[in-house]
């Protein structure tokens, strides 16, 4: 067993911040990298040592794996945390990593590999008993003989880039005079986005909830899972609400998907933490989909309802050692949703807006945690990924879960930018969500951009009126002063109509 002693934690904001603060617990210092643009960052201060390795645009920076490997041995560091994003998938850096004396913490890289194509976790998985979406088993670029296959499995079918994610080569196709423009484009998407124009065809699924399953496996051949999670609110492919347990699975599924999950973790040999994502359809039953292999970002739910800190477990399956709890120690209590905060305007198509941080107080109070890697003052950078933080909530039970996200949300002071937090709210509050049947079309069934406007324009009206009373009162009260004094300006008002 190797004693981890000094941690690099290649990433930025909230998770470069989340990481650090369970090592110092633990008693392990910690090295920031930053680019030029993140000078000033919150986990560059939090940080032992911090150094930094470029100019903004992250290809020469948080993408630069040698120069990250240069700084480790620079400053003797004994393992490298890579976070989500950047090269937290990437095989050759994990690769790279290991051959430099320096311990990755996340999985093999021929783990990261296998589970990196679509293609081949799909045959990784097909020796075990692990429900898949009928669709092909190799990857495909030839149009003409990829309709043929379209027809063979039905409309509407679903086209996927062998080497993607985040939405990026996937297309759509529900009548097939389409297939051929679709196809086009995803090959094409995929081609640029990846460089790798493979993409396979798989049976859409019409009304397909997202729910994924937290795992984690150790050196020994140990591996556990820490049950699922919702994660079907989404936009543009890419989740804003999350939660966990699942409101629409019963005990029966649970342990029918969390034993799927495991059982994909050891077709490829797995170790550390990942994440098993299904596609579960209107009857409930469930398909693989893939597998991501490092921390996720909605990853703060399932330590709410387990209580279990999965970094420090990271760190403590890294350094070599025996998970020190078996399936049946783990237990879920109560409920825990998770928002993501966006610089974006849900009000205009969810695109981003890029600003200062004026003002930014964050909520507080029982059942409230904000993962975040910003404070009040600080520009939100364009460079990046527009998050600006995770607020989560917990709860006895679903409902105070919610709750709590409501409350919160209503004291989480932004402005000088537009955020995701307004549209959270009214998904929060619609029945479809409340009740637990609402799937990954959300949004293109329910949501429209004036329905946040025409709640703005209903809050102004209420606040006029209370002014307009307030004016009244004063003047019947000063009816002998010429002047009457006006109230003072409502900073929940500003908070409000800014968010």
């Amino acid at each position: 067993m190797t004693q981890i002693k000094k941690i690099l934690v290649a990433n930025r904001g909230e998770i470069a911040l989340r990481v650090m603060r369970s090592a110092r617990e633990m008693g392990i210092k910690t090295v920031a990298v930053f680019s030029e643009a993140d000078r000033d960052a919150l986990h560059v201060r939090f940080a032992d040592e911090a150094v930094c390795i470029g100019p903004a645009a992250s290809n020469q920076s948080y993408l630069r794996g040698d120069k990250i490997i240069e700084v480790c041995q620079r400053l003797g560091v004994d393992a490298i945390h890579p976070g989500y994003g950047f090269l937290s998938e990437n095989a050759a850096f994990a690769k790279q990593a290991t051959e430099a004396g320096i311990i990755f913490i996340g999985p093999s890289p021929e783990a990261i590999e296998v589970m990196g194509s679509k293609l081949a976790a799909k045959e990784a998985v097909s020796k075990y008993d692990i429900p898949m979406v009928p669709g092909m088993d190799k990857a495909i670029t030839d149009i003409p003989a990829a309709k043929k296959v379209a027809e063979t499995i039905g409309y509407p079918i679903l086209i996927k880039a062998s080497a993607g994610g985040g939405g990026k080569g996937m297309r759509v196709v529900d009548d097939p005079a389409d297939f051929e423009d679709q196809m086009e484009r995803a090959v094409s998407e995929a081609t640029s986005a990846f460089g790798d124009g493979s993409v396979f065809i798989e049976k859409f699924i019409t009304s397909p909830k997202h729910i994924e399953v937290q795992v984690m496996g150790d050196h020994h051949g140990n591996i556990v899972h820490f049950f699922e999670r919702e994660c079907s609110i989404q936009r543009r492919h890419q989740k804003v609400i999350e939660e966990a347990p699942s409101a629409v699975l019963d005990d029966e599924k649970r342990m029918a998907i969390g034993k799927a999950a495991v059982g994909v973790a050891k077709a490829c040999g797995y170790y550390n933490a990942g994440t098993v994502e299904f596609i579960v359809d209107e009857k409930l039953d469930f398909y693989f989909l893939e597998m991501n292999t490092r921390l996720q970002v909605e990853h703060p739910v399932t330590e709410l309802i387990t209580g279990v800190d999965l970094v420090k477990l990271q760190i403590h399956v890294a350094q070599g050692e025996k998970m020190p709890i078996s399936q049946d120690d783990i237990n879920k209590t109560g409920h825990a949703v998770e928002v993501r905060v966006y610089a974006e305007d849900p009000a205009n198509n969810f695109l981003p807006d890029i600003g200062t941080l004026q003002t930014y107080v964050r909520p507080q109070g029982a059942g409230v945690r904000v993962d975040d890697g910003f404070e009040e003052g600080m520009a939100i950078p364009i460079h990046y990924d527009p998050m600006i933080a995770k607020l989560i909530t917990y709860g006895a039970d679903r409902q105070e879960a919610i709750d709590r996200m409501v409350r919160a949300i209503d004291e989480y002071q932004i402005t000088g930018i537009q955020t995701t937090l307004p549209f959270c709210t009214f998904a929060l509050r619609h029945e479809q969500f409340v009740s637990g049947k609402f799937d990954t079309k959300f949004v293109d069934n329910y949501y429209k951009p004036e329905y946040l406007n025409a709640a703005t324009t209903t809050e102004e009206q209420e606040i006029a009126a209370m002014l307009a009373t307030h004016v009244i009162e004063n003047t019947q009260t000063k009816n002998n002063t010429k002047e009457v004094s006006a109230p003072a300006k409502s900073k929940w008002k500003t908070n409000r109509l800014n968010r």
